[in-house]
This record gives structure tokens, C-alpha cells and sequence, in this order.
């Protein structure tokens, strides 16, 4: 297990084989990613690197991280994550990261926390198919009907798919292959779509369950 990087969503656009085949992909900006600090099996209890990235001034920033960036000797960053890595995969601080530390054709998993959409009915949120449009039924054509079971036991359930807050959450896909990489402009061009709304954070590792390659 490796160490992932902190990228920007910047769009989506599309992309053409040599055959001529459209592939719709997302690009995601990678600045210089640093190595703020590391995390080992015997002083913390597992395995981890801290990764920085989007420089920023010292005023800027809160006293106890001033505190800290001065006691790791690494020049302040806006952005900090921990990635999980093995043994054979620690990382020194001060190490610098781009996108050549993927490679095209690699699967990659990314997280980042997708769109709000506010207030939503069960119809949006869960996709229920509504109430019937006649027989009986007024004003409530796309409520999501019953909660409940009578008497007994007499509540609604925990976890029960009704109405609610919708989007804005942490949200993870799975496999996602790395269709071209720019390297002078610090590019990855992702297949398919990407949680997260433009110029969003978002974080790239390596697949978890697929690791083979195109």
C-alpha cells in the first residue's frame, strides 16, 4: 500500500482513442505533494505518512500549527492528509510527490465529499417510485407512504429512507482508471466521473481491490 497525493477537481471533458472512441473523463490537478511527517508501528501503532500541499504564509495559520510545521521543519501547507502505507513504502518528510507517481492505465480509487442538494423528497433521495396518481390519492402523489407497523412494535425504525438531507458526504468510487497523465502541467485524466463539485479537494490512492492494469 502506497501514499496517495491531494488533487483539485477541475472539470470534465473528453478524450479519443485511436479508434476513434469516446471516453468521457475528469481532470484533477496535482500540485507538488510534500511529506510533512510519518507515522510508525512503534510510536503510533501504525503505518502512515502525512502528505501537505498548497503553501501558505505563517500568519495565515492558526499558533498550534505554526507549533507544528516548525517541529516537523517542513514550510507550512494548507492542506494536510494521512495516507495508510506499508513498511517497504515509507515515505522520508521533505519527499516531494507529483503525477508521475501514478502511472496510465492504473486503477485508483479517490475520495472526496459530493454535491449538496439540500432539503430532498424520498423520490430524489432514495428513488421511490411515488404514490399512484389517482384511486384515491390527492396532494401526495410523491410522499414515500407508510413508516410505520401498527401497534406494535409502534415507532419508526432507525435508518428508515425517508426525506432528508441529501448529498454532502464523504463519498469514495472504487476503481476508477487513469485513462492519460500530463506531467508538465500536473494533470490526471480520470475515466468517468469523480465525486466533489469544481476546484473541490479530492484524494487519489492506489486500488485497493484491483491493482492490475489496462
Amino acid at each position: 500500500m502506497r501514499s496517495g497525493l491531494i488533487a483539485e477537481k477541475i472539470g470534465m471533458t473528453q478524450i479519443f482513442t485511436e479508434n476513434g472512441n469516446q471516453i468521457p473523463v475528469t481532470v484533477l490537478k496535482v500540485q507538488s505533494c510534500t511529506v510533512i511527517a510519518q507515522k510508525t508501528e512503534t510510536s503510533d501503532g501504525y503505518n502512515a505518512v502525512q502528505v501537505g500541499t498548497k503553501p501558505v504564509a505563517v500568519n495565515k495559520l492558526s499558533k498550534p500549527l505554526r507549533g507544528y510545521f516548525a517541529k516537523q521543519q517542513q514550510e507550512p501547507c494548507g492542506r494536510l492528509k494521512e495516507f495508510r502505507v506499508d513498511d517497504k513504502n515509507m515515505l522520508n518528510p521533505g519527499d516531494v510527490l507529483d503525477v508521475g507517481h501514478f502511472q496510465t492505465g492504473q486503477y485508483v480509487d479517490v475520495t472526496s465529499t459530493s454535491i449538496g442538494k439540500g432539503f430532498a423528497g424520498a423520490m430524489k433521495r432514495h428513488n421511490f417510485g411515488g404514490l399512484r396518481a389517482s384511486h384515491g390519492v390527492s396532494v401526495s402523489h410523491r410522499s414515500h407512504g407508510s413508516t410505520g407497523n401498527r401497534q406494535d412494535p409502534g415507532k419508526v425504525f432507525k435508518n428508515k429512507k425517508m426525506a432528508g438531507h441529501m448529498g454532502a458526504r464523504r463519498v469514495t468510487k472504487l476503481n476508477l482508471s487513469i485513462q492519460s497523465i500530463d506531467v508538465e502541467r500536473g494533470l490526471l485524466f480520470i475515466k468517468g466521473s469523480v465525486p466533489g463539485s469544481k476546484n473541490s479537494v479530492v484524494y487519489v490512492r492506489d486500488a485497493i481491490k484491483k491493482t492490475q492494469t489496462n
